[in-house]
């Protein structure tokens, strides 16, 4: 089974070596880190690029990474593991880390193999090609998750570090988020900076809390409050914030935008 892509040539060229040259641009080479996760967005590369494009060259990609999307879709099972066995995108095919997805399948109940919440789904797609380029030998785990309540997001960020103990090599955890969307820029930076608070304060329950207190409209608010309940089990202490930016800063309007902001814990 291969995951096709879905929208190469939408949120990012479909062009080989355009994409390889635009990857490099966005990930200037400089010091790298280990982390436990990362929150990257999930845009077209246009507008969200550079802020995913700088977490992602702030840090040390191992061979083995974790992504977690929302389901923007509606398709599917609220906890959907890829079953395929390789993910194709332009740059070539990532193979699905089956000892690692079965892990996940063992130790978080909820999680249920779902190709359908993954077939048109941008959000983990587009981590990919940065994942590649960083680290062309990376397997992958892909969830897709809609889950509706904190005990239910919990248990599934606990059973991703029983996992990840059980697996015993080191594993990367991307969350795939944008921030608010279509409103001013101003308007934005006030409620996301309620929210980035509530990230790096490494508080997941209070994430969601005010998220959905305040209507952020944070659309991966589930996979970032997974990764901080896996990651503060495994072991992090701090999520520190690299870089905000919103879509007006590209098309210059900020009466409506969205916004994207890459966070790296560890």
């Amino acid at each position: 089974m291969v995951r096709q892509p879905a929208v190469a040539g939408k949120f990012y060229t479909g062009d080989p070596d355009r994409l390889r040259q635009e990857l490099a641009e966005m990930m200037p080479q400089g010091e790298t880190q280990k982390a436990m996760g990362v929150i990257a967005p999930h845009a077209g590369y246009v507008y969200s690029g550079k802020a995913a494009g700088k977490v992602y060259a702030a840090v040390q990609v191992p061979d083995t990474v974790l992504i977690l999307g929302p389901n923007h879709t509606g398709a599917g099972v609220a906890a959907a593991l890829a079953p395929e066995t390789e993910w194709l995108t332009p740059l070539g095919s990532v193979p699905v880390n089956r000892r690692l997805s079965q892990l996940i399948l063992e130790h978080a109940p909820l999680v249920r193999e779902d190709a359908v919440a993954h077939r048109f789904e941008h959000s983990l797609e587009v981590q990919v090609p940065f994942l590649q380029y960083r680290n062309p030998r990376v397997s992958i785990a892909a969830l897709c998750l809609a889950l509706p309540d904190f005990p239910s997001i919990s248990r599934i960020g606990e059973g991703i570090a029983r996992a990840i103990a059980a697996y015993g090599d080191e594993v990367l955890i991307v969350a795939s988020s944008d921030m608010t969307h279509y409103e001013s820029a101003a308007a934005a930076k006030v409620k996301d900076d309620q929210a980035l608070d509530r990230l790096t304060g490494m508080d997941p329950e209070g994430l969601l809390k005010v998220c959905r207190e305040k209507n952020i409209t944070m659309c991966g608010v589930i996979p970032a409050t997974a990764l901080l309940v896996a990651a503060k089990i495994m072991g992090a202490t701090s999520c520190r914030l690299v870089h905000y930016t919103t879509s007006g800063e590209v098309n210059g309007d900020l009466h409506s935008v969205v916004a994207y902001a890459a966070l790296m814990v560890c």
